[in-house]
């Protein structure tokens, strides 16, 4: 089994496709990756594995046999591609018009991983953690200092090289050793509650300032919005009347600097 997992790794197999492939969870795969047989596996996935392996019988000495070269691997991602294709029904409910091939499995892999996470009723959490993820990605493109987080768990996890940097190398840099030594002072205990409370407490303080600047501005060009509509004798904006009222509020906002 140690070179089944090898076999896997040199054909760049990851354990979210494979999961797709073979209809099952990803822990699911993790769990058959560490029996020490094949002939432990399931019947059905064990022959789906061989079949995409192109192996006959799934001995131990046929699959040590196994060479991979450039044949061989573009034969078992066809295989697998179009395995994975013909059973995911993303494409049903995303419009992955305009994508490429690469963005298109990205995202085909990241919905499965998603609603395998919100399947599992042992996480009670789970449902939380994806509404966080989905404000994460809003924030985005406001907020770069979210990629460099993105980028320093996914070398953390050996999904990627420690020096790859595809953002702005230096930020990225610094950033990185900053929330290194962030998590090795919370992971080894140098931190508590208690002489934390002062600086949570700011960053509460912070954060609910934000929060009143921003209702304080909504709340603003709410008033202005109002006016517009009065002074053009409208009840409310529409596609006919938008840009005349946008100006409008523009002709009020100026009148007030």
């Amino acid at each position: 089994m140690d070179r089944l997992n090898d076999l896997l790794q040199e054909l760049g197999i990851s354990k979210v496709k494979l999961a797709k492939y073979l209809g099952v969870s990803r822990q699911m795969v993790y769990n058959y990756l560490v029996l020490d047989s094949l002939d432990k596996w399931p019947k059905e996935k064990k022959v789906l594995l061989l079949q995409l392996l192109d192996i006959k019988d799934g001995s131990e000495e046929e699959i040590g046999n196994i060479i991979v070269n450039t044949s061989y691997l573009m034969e078992v991602e066809k295989r697998l591609n179009l395995a994975v294709k013909n059973s995911a029904d993303v494409e049903n409910f995303l419009d992955l018009n305009g994508l490429s091939k690469d963005n298109r499995t990205l995202l085909s892999d990241i919905s499965f991983l998603l609603k395998e996470k919100l399947l599992d009723e042992d996480d009670e959490t789970a449902p939380d953690a994806i509404r966080y993820l989905y404000y994460l990605l809003q924030s985005m493109e406001n907020v770069p200092e979210i990629k460099y987080i993105l980028g320093y768990m996914a070398k953390t996890n050996g999904f990627i090289k420690p020096e790859e940097y595809v953002f702005d190398e230096d930020k990225q840099f610094i950033f990185e050793g900053i929330l290194y030594s962030a998590l090795t002072l919370y992971n080894n205990g140098g931190a508590s509650k208690s002489k934390l409370a002062e600086s949570h407490k700011r960053f509460i303080m912070e954060i609910e300032q934000k929060n009143e600047e921003k209702m304080s501005r909504t709340q603003q060009l709410n008033t202005i919005k109002i006016q517009a509509l009065r002074e053009l004798g409208y009840m409310d904006i529409n596609s006919s009347n938008a840009t005349e009222v946008f100006e409008k509020i523009a002709e009020i906002q100026s009148r007030k600097v």
